[in-house]
């Protein structure tokens, strides 16, 4: 990933680092600023609507980020069970190498936003079918039909989300590997040549 460079990129980074460590109330704007390197005020003249906006701007960077991430990873590995099973593995190193506090920042803020954050939750729903859309257009290129290959891509998406969440709250990756196993193999059942339904 590159190094932020303009004020308001170093916010953005700044704030999806916290999102995934803290979720957006667990954000102080204090240590918000000093991360970003960033003068007091600065953040209302790139953002008017505060620290929502912010959180909006940092939840859009992410599903890029994770987006790009996955078409990166499917060009590299073209079966998208190897390819979902390279990626939750990424996902789980990252959690234990910071010591089960870095999380997924999309679910993160999914379980804290209220009916009131209507920016805030349709950043995140526009996050989540990114995700969704993209493992099941890789299901689909393997062969799988349309709509199992939809229902199974959210399934893949919850389980990757939950397994974070259970994995991080119980402070061991077991939860995680134990669903990402079941998951796979699942997967594998149903990209079998002659199982495509």
């Amino acid at each position: 990933m590159e190094t932020p460079t303009s004020t308001r990129e170093r916010l953005v980074a700044a704030m999806a680092d916290q999102l995934a460590r803290r979720g957006l109330h667990g954000v102080g704007l204090s240590e918000l600023l000093a991360q970003a390197k960033a003068p007091k005020g600065v953040m209302y003249h790139h953002f008017p609507g505060g620290k929502q906006a912010l959180a909006v701007a940092a939840i859009e960077q992410i599903a890029q980020r994770i987006g790009d991430s996955l078409d990166h990873l499917l060009r590299k590995e073209p079966d998208p069970v190897a390819a979902l099973q390279i990626w939750i593995q990424a996902a789980q190193r990252r959690l234990d190498t910071s010591g089960f506090e870095h999380g997924c920042p999309l679910a993160t803020v999914a379980l804290e936003s209220t009916a009131q954050d209507t920016e805030l939750r349709a950043a995140l729903a526009s996050a989540f079918g990114t995700l969704r859309r993209r493992m099941a257009d890789a299901l689909v290129r393997s062969g799988l039909a349309d709509p199992m290959a939809h229902g199974l891509a959210s399934l893949m998406v919850a389980t990757y989300e939950g397994g974070l969440i259970q994995a991080r709250v119980a402070g061991s990756s077991a939860p995680m590997a134990q669903a990402t196993q079941a998951l796979l193999a699942l997967l594998k059942a149903y990209t079998r040549p002659g199982d495509r339904t």
